[in-house]
């Protein structure tokens, strides 16, 4: 069985997967964490420092993300056309013009999902995203394929 669809990045669904990807790891859970802290302890009797602080770190790492995010849509050539997938029972293979690269299922490092994206992680900082607007239909079928592909413990997609 093999699935061909073709995917346009936008900024808003960079946007997304890096919201996701920070927000997931370690430092964006502390970082939040600190933050909201700070507001708790203005709310117990702080100063007002915690308070402005606290907001601080809580609106700064969206913020950059978001900035990040349009910058990488200006700056990365390959988002300015579509990307072609073709995902097989050997693994997944992108293309755009004449340049091919294919990953094997069992290179695959975790697959998620977030309110936008399919996301199938191909190491810890690289991944394919397939935006759900994009799919349309065929979502479902890309679902059952990562899914039997890949072990079930490192598949987090939830429609």
């Amino acid at each position: 069985m093999e699935l061909e669809f073709d995917i346009k990045m936008t900024a808003g669904i960079l946007y997304d997967y890096l919201l996701h990807h920070t927000y997931y790891s370690a430092s964006g859970l502390i970082g939040t964490g600190v933050g909201a802290l700070m507001v708790v302890w203005f709310f117990a009797g702080g100063g007002e420092a915690f308070l402005l602080a606290g907001i601080l770190i809580l609106l700064y790492l969206p913020w950059t993300l978001f900035l990040k995010s349009r910058r990488q849509m200006i700056n990365t050539p390959a988002f300015q056309q579509p990307l072609h997938y073709k995902l097989t029972e050997e693994g997944i293979e992108v293309s755009q013009g004449e340049t091919v690269q294919a990953q094997a299922w069992g290179q695959m490092y975790r697959a998620v999902s977030t309110t936008k994206s399919i996301i199938v992680y191909t190491s810890r900082s690289n991944a394919s995203i397939f935006p759900k607007c994009d799919l349309g239909e065929m979502a479902p079928q890309v679902i059952r394929m990562i899914s039997s592909h890949m072990p079930p413990a490192r598949v987090k997609i939830r429609w």
